[in-house]
């Protein structure tokens, strides 16, 4: 599937072959739930890795089986927030490579009749904002619950954010940026549209409902 051509510098939608078979893989129907599961936590893997590209790094000396020898550690430490409940399935994956990683999670449910975000939850660490956060949700479909996520962090003092997720509709991609210019977004894809219920299509379907098996 070609992507869509994104000139916004501030916006990175993934071009490696990986990403793409497991994209496709998560698109699928046919996908079962564990596999499902499996795909998005290692999804997340890859996506942490290009979101932390540019963080900044401390030299600290470390002691090889042979010598001494200076070697990088992060400069802070990082926030990964959970945007419940598909996030979840995001972060599992993104823990395995920074298990040093501190979480937040922000609980928003959509409004389907709106199809506005409703928040009912939030647990954030009470240092988040001193280092940088990534916000992990793997569906921006209107981008209601990003933007209120990020609204919220940035009245906690948050100032070095990154939103991780898979797939985005463009009509939600937009109003991240609108909302949140300086924010950095970090995809998998960026798909056709929206339908008139608010859901991306091509899309995946519910992310939620095929990572934790609760399909109608």
């Amino acid at each position: 599937m070609t992507q869509p051509e994104t000139p916004d510098p501030n916006v990175r939608v993934v071009d490696h072959p990986m990403v793409a078979h497991m994209v496709g893989e998560l698109r699928s129907a046919a996908t079962s739930v564990p596999r499902f599961r499996e795909v998005m936590e290692q999804l997340g893997e890859l996506l942490a890795y290009e979101a932390l590209r540019s963080t900044p790094t401390t030299e600290v000396e470390v002691v090889t089986p042979l010598e001494k020898t200076q070697a990088n550690r992060f400069a802070e430490r990082v926030t990964l927030v959970c945007i419940l409940r598909a996030g979840a399935g995001l972060t599992a994956g993104m823990l395995r490579i920074i298990p040093e990683a501190q979480m937040g999670h922000v609980g928003m449910f959509r409004d389907e009749d709106a199809l506005k975000p409703v928040s009912y939850y939030d647990k954030l660490p009470p240092s988040i904002a001193d280092g940088p956060v990534l916000v992990c949700d793997p569906m921006l479909a209107t981008g209601g619950s990003a933007v209120a996520c990020l609204d919220l962090l940035k009245s906690r003092g948050c100032d070095d954010l990154t939103f991780v997720g898979v797939i985005a509709a463009p009509e939600g991609l937009a109003k991240l940026r609108d909302a949140h210019p300086d924010v950095p977004v970090v995809l998998a894809a960026l798909d056709r549209e929206l339908n008139d219920v608010g859901y991306i299509l091509p899309g995946l379907g519910d992310a939620g409902d095929r990572i934790f098996g609760t399909m109608p």
